[in-house]
């Protein structure tokens, strides 16, 4: 890891954009677990129980599964369920009997991580600006208005990149932290015996008292995790380390004495169950306080908006979507970008929960169902990891990771037991995106083996040269299959007859890494005179740039300088044969995006001007 990624600018940053989410649960986290528990919910017993099982959801599922353990499972320092897909993916491909199911698995966890980018942001900053309730019971009115307003800007801001955003951020999530930590800490101090929460009996005593309601219970708990697989995705923006120190050095322990210090006060005094951050603060102080939580609150949604962005690039890279405009947004890190399409969209969907739901109470039965199935996902994953990669045996991977299943399936099953209150909606949002990233990885496949069915060999090179006028130049041809010959140069052939003097077989190939070695760049295979085949290797987290080949193969000998080449590009216009079910909506579903994918000129940042296109009819 780089001496950057570990400096205290990385750590800062980190502050500014990985811990909003988690970081903003003390808003609603403790109020909706005791109000979960029924009528006698500000009692000693339901308070401590809520108390311990907060405490040891932190440091199972946070702590000790995602900042010790999956933290350690980075892919070249990336993270997030993609990272994890891809590493164990080849080993999954060669166990075609279950891992097609975990493949699938993977696929439902990158799905269901999306719905939590378009949630997150609705219920934090709803959350947050009905604290202006509490200042004066009339504007409760303007508060939709106000949140979409802040969710606009929000949103506006993300081109500026996730470097420049988390400096932005960091001092008011310092401050928020900060605050937490006195807030709970000067509670605490007055009511210390609330500290005996931190034994698991009064947990398990709670939820063997409240049987009924403890599928409720744990639902309300499980919102003091939220947030903890965002810490994994948006590693590979930061770093393992400094999202570790941050963690350990502030996060944690602000966020421990803060649930603990509310608890303390609602044992003193059973009417401030209702809004328990706030009246931590006094009187005088709460427009400030109210301020700061919506300040902390707009940038939980920062987390998941960069995860967003994160795990788009991964996608389209493992050939789960379309290709997509993705801009670089650091020149030093290679992980912080921008999609604008998936910003638009998740912009979109986060206003229209706003309106939809009009309250983060509302919104309340929506969130977490998302959440606690990637994280079950997750798991599983490391699971798959660790006997496959690590070379653990069975009994260490059922000891080591056998209970954090059991805590992930239990929120699981807790937040889908509110499916008919709007757990539904994020299972079905993920259904679909599911069905697309499945439909665009057995499309691709359907189309490059019809491709192949239509494809000449190299071997007849000879063939198809002999019966064309050689002239002047240099030609690029980009193959996506480097054993053929590239439909653009068939098709040039047939239409203009000619061949140039220096032909270049381009293959822009994406291995399992998130970076490739820039030494390692090309690779150079001499096919007849003056006929070359160059693969240029990227990483997942890479945007892949034939400039930077070409920049490789002048070092390696081989001259060639954009501006005096031409560069070919072979199109695919699919075509789905008529068929009725399901199989032809995914074919048709699938020419649909195919056609509008970015274009290659774009997403390999070809020089346009010297680019020409060629088109071939596939059909499905």
């Amino acid at each position: 890891m780089s001496r950057k990624r570990l400096s205290p600018r990385a750590t800062f940053a980190a502050i500014g954009v990985v811990f909003g989410d988690i970081g903003t649960s003390p808003l609603y986290a403790l109020q909706q677990s005791l109000a979960a528990t029924g009528s006698d919910s500000q009692s000693p017993a339901v308070v401590l129980g809520v108390l311990s099982l907060m405490f040891w959801s932190l440091l199972v599922v946070v702590t000790i599964k995602y900042v010790v353990l999956i933290m350690r499972a980075d892919n070249d320092g990336e993270g997030g369920i993609l990272s994890l897909f891809a590493l164990v993916q080849r080993r999954l491909e060669e166990a075609p009997r279950w891992g097609r199911a975990v493949i699938a698995l993977a696929v439902m966890g990158a799905a269901l991580f999306y719905c939590d980018a378009l949630i997150t942001p609705a219920i934090s900053v709803l959350g947050a600006v009905e604290g202006l309730e509490l200042l004066s019971p009339n504007m409760a009115h303007v508060v939709v208005p106000v949140t979409l307003v802040i969710i606009a800007l929000l949103f506006a801001i993300q081109h500026r990149g996730t470097e420049r955003v988390g400096r932005l951020f960091a001092p008011v999530m310092l401050l928020w932290f900060g605050v937490l930590a006195y807030t709970g800490l000067v509670s605490i101090l007055r009511n210390p015996q609330v500290l005996v929460a931190i034994n698991p009996y009064y947990g398990l005593a709670l939820l063997a008292r409240h049987q009924a309601v403890a599928l409720a219970i744990l639902g309300g708990v499980f919102l003091t995790v939220t947030g903890g697989e965002a810490l994994y995705a948006d590693m590979g923006s930061f770093g393992k380390g400094p999202v570790r120190l941050a963690w350990f050095g502030l996060v944690w322990p602000s966020l421990l004495l803060s649930y603990f210090g509310q608890g303390a006060l609602v044992l003193t005094d059973a009417a401030a169950a209702h809004k328990p951050l706030f009246a931590l603060v006094p009187q005088a102080v709460l427009p400030w306080m109210v301020l700061l939580a919506t300040a902390a609150a707009i940038i939980a949604s920062q987390a998941t908006i960069t995860g967003a962005f994160s795990v788009t690039r991964q996608a389209v890279q493992l050939d789960l979507l379309p290709r997509l405009r993705i801009l670089q947004t650091s020149a030093h890190e290679h992980a912080q970008v921008f999609v604008p399409v998936v910003n638009a969209m998740v912009f979109i969907a986060v206003c229209v929960f706003v309106i939809g739901f009009g309250s983060s109470d509302a919104l309340g039965g929506t969130y977490g169902a998302a959440v606690a199935c990637t994280m079950s996902i997750d798991t599983i994953l490391i699971m798959v990891l660790a006997a496959s990669r690590w070379g653990w045996s069975m009994f260490r991977v059922i000891l080591s990771c056998g209970a954090l299943l059991v805590f992930d399936l239990m929120y699981s099953v807790a937040n889908l037991a509110k499916f008919a209150q709007g757990a539904w909606l994020p299972l079905l949002l993920a259904t679909l995106l599911f069905g697309v990233f499945m439909t665009w990885r057995s499309g691709r496949r359907l189309m490059h083996a019809a491709l192949r069915e239509l494809a000449v060999p190299l071997k007849e090179l000879p063939r198809l040269f002999a019966a064309a006028t050689r002239v002047p130049g240099t030609a690029i041809f980009l193959a996506s299959e480097p054993r053929f010959v590239p439909t653009a140069l068939l098709r040039s052939i047939e239409h203009y007859h000619v061949v140039h003097e220096r032909v270049v077989f381009l293959n822009m190939e994406f291995v399992r890494t998130p970076r490739q070695d820039p030494n390692d760049r090309v690779r150079i295979e001499t096919l007849q005179d003056n006929v070359f085949l160059v693969t240029a290797r990227f990483g997942f987290m890479e945007t892949p740039d034939v400039s930077a080949a070409l920049k490789q193969c002048r070092v390696r000998g081989l001259k060639l300088f954009g501006q005096d080449c031409s560069f070919f590009l072979g199109w695919h216009l699919v075509r789905p044969r008529p068929r009725g079910g399901y199989e032809g909506a995914r074919r048709r579903l699938f020419a649909w995006m195919q056609r509008r994918s970015t274009q290659a000129v774009e997403f390999f940042r070809m020089p346009d001007k010297r680019v020409i296109i060629l088109a071939t009819q596939v059909e499905l």
